[in-house]
């Protein structure tokens, strides 16, 4: 019997991708905890596993997946016979790929790395990781206008690599208030059978 492990960090946001992803699907993958306080993603135990030293990694019956975008792919393009996660047309797969990309780049800089100051005391600049943060939020919220999801109908990956970094941008001070078509997005997705959150922390604008 095959079995499927995830090597995962509660608060990591990419972490929250593939346990989403995988809940999703109606996969139940074995947890295994890494714990990045003590370093244990940089023991060689580890590095054996994912050399880039980093969270998520995916186990799947002996083939690694190390990357939370990769990790979603290969879910979809295995487990999801319905081809919704990761559309075949053309152009929807595009679009999923361009929303993979903003989720690795304007998102990464802005909501998930305005967490990062907060919750994980990380150098970097505030007011300029919040202005990156508004600016990518005021193009997704004008994209979600009049859209259930950010590229068909139904959720697709583009849409669980966006969710959880933006889901949880108040820990990091960006503001979700003046944002009503992401707000009512978020819902959605938490909407979908499956839905597993992410753990918040009393960070930032949570109170």
């Amino acid at each position: 019997m095959s079995a499927i492990t995830l090597h995962h960090f509660p608060l990591s946001g990419h972490s929250h991708r593939a346990q989403l992803m995988l809940s999703l699907l109606g996969l139940t993958p074995e947890i295994h905890f890494v714990d990045l306080a003590n370093g244990a993603h940089k023991t060689a135990e580890y590095l054996a596993i994912n050399p880039f030293g980093q969270v998520p990694a995916l186990d799947d019956n002996g083939t690694i997946i190390s990357d939370s975008t990769a990790i979603l792919v290969y879910l979809a393009k295995k487990y999801d016979a319905t081809g919704q996660w990761l559309p075949a047309d053309a152009e929807a797969a595009a679009q999923v790929q361009q929303w993979l990309s903003v989720a690795s780049g304007q998102i990464a800089s802005g909501p998930a790395r305005a967490r990062l100051i907060t919750v994980f005391g990380a150098d970097f600049d505030p007011k300029d990781t919040l202005t990156r943060a508004h600016a990518i939020l005021q193009i997704i919220e004008q994209h979600l206008s009049g859209r259930d999801f950010l590229v068909t109908d139904h959720a697709t990956i583009a849409d669980v690599s966006a969710y959880s970094y933006i889901a949880h941008a108040p820990e990091g001070n960006v503001s979700l208030e003046t944002y009503p078509n992401i707000r009512n997005w978020l819902a959605r997705i938490e909407g979908l059978n499956g839905f597993v959150p992410m753990p918040s922390t009393k960070a930032g604008l949570v109170v």
